[in-house]
């Protein structure tokens, strides 16, 4: 029976940067005018993108140019050696993606990487080319939550597939949960996150910086293991090592 889950966020995490600036790279003059740039508004980043692929489609950007332009992102450092570990252990472990990116990127990128075998679920804002050759994004869900982007709260996103992964194990619940992030939408999913449980954050990431403040105001109750590579998070994924205390190296 599987006992632990690793939660994955992709931009950042999986891969070394953000795959939506790197299909940007796919416009004629690789990058986005200052109008669009700055229509941005906080907590609408998803409202944006769709606007961004909206120009990249007038712009005559071909479905086959964003293909390349995400296939040739690299993945962050010692991931694909954690990936092999995984897969060697796959009867032990159960992996899932809870990202803002959306499910053409992730399933482009993790299909190259031949990495997509490994993940049981990708929870992403929902994507696909219509006919007229143009990637149009939505929103994953709607919420509550005041911390969150209008689009997707990733601690609704793992409550509800723990406790829908749980009734399907007969009520069997994970003994650890693994949670690796690197942005501030990847704090709030850690909040829910119990004693038995990791949480970790990329170093010197907004993750990492806003769960320092949370723990020194004892406000999480997971452990915390900074990261810089995968083999970071595969020292410590093995054997149901549970951490003593919270550290931050």
């Amino acid at each position: 029976m599987l006992l632990r889950i690793l939660l994955f966020d992709f931009d950042e995490t999986i891969i070394n940067e953000n795959s939506d600036d790197a299909v940007v790279r796919a416009l004629p003059g690789q990058q986005l005018p200052d109008w669009l740039r700055n229509s941005y508004r906080e907590g609408h980043y998803n409202e944006h993108m769709q606007k961004v692929l909206v120009f990249m489609a007038e712009q005559g950007v071909s479905e086959d140019a964003i293909h390349s332009a995400l296939e040739k992102i690299p993945p962050t450092p010692g991931l694909p050696t954690l990936f092999q570990y995984l897969q060697r252990f796959q009867q032990d472990f159960e992996l899932a993606v809870v990202s803002d990116a959306n499910t053409y990127f992730i399933e482009t990128w993790l299909e190259r990487a031949g990495v997509r075998h490994l993940f049981t679920k990708i929870f992403t804002n929902p994507a696909s080319f219509d006919a007229t050759g143009r990637l149009v994004l939505l929103p994953f869900h709607s919420h509550s939550c005041t911390c969150c982007p209008d689009n997707m709260c990733k601690q609704v996103i793992l409550r509800e597939y723990l406790a829908g992964r749980q009734k399907e194990r007969g009520g069997a619940p994970f003994q650890r949960v693994f949670y690796i992030g690197d942005g501030a939408n990847d704090v709030c999913p850690s909040l829910a996150l119990g004693p038995r449980d990791t949480a970790f954050p990329r170093r010197d990431f907004p993750m990492h910086r806003l769960l320092l403040e949370m723990s020194q105001a004892a406000r999480l109750k997971a452990n915390i293991v900074p990261w810089v590579s995968g083999e970071d998070i595969m020292r410590c994924v093995p054997n149901f090592r549970l951490l003593l205390g919270t550290y931050f190296y």
